[in-house]
């Protein structure tokens, strides 16, 4: 019995065609890329500056992870 009903609400499902040309998905921030990797960088200087006033070595370790960090994803990317 219990089939028989999701059989029948299936049949009635409605389907919904998006409009060609037309994405407006306001959940989505679109053109805000730039405006983030600026703030991520802003950040990234700002902590490695507080860190490098308490201790050079971490600084210079954060500084090497970062670096080697950043080498690795564009190996992976472009293998």
């Amino acid at each position: 019995m219990n089939l028989f009903v999701q059989e029948l609400q299936d049949r009635r499902a409605i389907t919904e065609t998006p409009v060609p040309g037309i994405n407006q998905d306001k959940l989505i921030a679109r053109g805000l890329q730039k405006e983030q990797y600026i703030g991520i960088l802003g950040l990234a200087i700002a902590l490695i500056s507080a860190v490098g006033f308490l201790s050079r070595r971490v600084e210079y370790a954060i500084v090497f992870a970062f670096v080697l960090s950043a080498i690795l994803i564009a190996l992976f990317l472009f293998i």
